[in-house]
This record gives structure tokens, sequence and C-alpha cells, in this order.
């Protein structure tokens, strides 16, 4: 089954989509309405490692009027365990609102 997941941050980014699922995934860029970025410090070294920062964007709910710019990722249920695996305390992939294109993701991860 292919998952959609919206990624607003590191797991974008090629390297940590190879590190953390063996292969480059298909992403197409999309926003998330009511939602804006923010960011906040990592402290954990596997996690530092994999991006290269120890600085990661995070959602914040907002005004109808912002959105959070970022790509949705086609995941098999595999590859989406392991991005919620993956992903830092505050992050899952719980049911988020429909992006801008109309595509219900199933969560938001960076």
């Amino acid at each position: 089954m292919i998952n959609l997941l919206f990624s607003y941050g590191t797991l974008r980014q090629s390297e940590v989509q190879r590190a953390l699922f063996g292969r480059e995934v298909l992403t197409t860029e999309d926003v998330l309405p009511g939602f804006r970025l923010d960011v906040m410090l990592i402290t954990e070294p596997d996690v530092i490692a994999k991006s290269g920062s120890d600085k990661h964007p995070i959602l914040r709910r907002s005004s109808a009027e912002d959105v959070a710019h970022g790509a949705l990722l086609e995941l098999s249920d595999a590859e989406l365990s392991a991005a919620d695996s993956s992903s830092v305390a505050c992050v899952s992939s719980d049911t988020w609102p429909s992006s801008a294109s109309g595509s219900a993701a199933c969560g938001a991860a960076p």
C-alpha cells in the first residue's frame, strides 16, 4: 500500500531518505494550510548525524492564512513505520488535514 506523508524538513533530503529507506522516494511539492514552520533544537546524536543539523523544523498550528511548505512523500507501509520510528518524539504520522493539493496525508514529519 502507498502512504502519503507530508514532510516539511529533513525527510525531503535525498541523503536522509537513502539512510532511512535505502532509496530516494517519490516526492511532490505541496503546502499544508493553517500551519507555520518553527525550529526546535535536537539533541539525539543519530538524528543529527542523519540530517547534518541540530536544528529541525516543526509545525505549529496557525491562522488559516498561513501555509507550511513541504512535500508529499510516497511511502510503503514499512517505510512509513521507519519514518515514525526515526522521528523525534514530537512527531507522529497521525491523520492530518488535507494538503493544498487535496491529498489526505497520513501524517506530517520533518
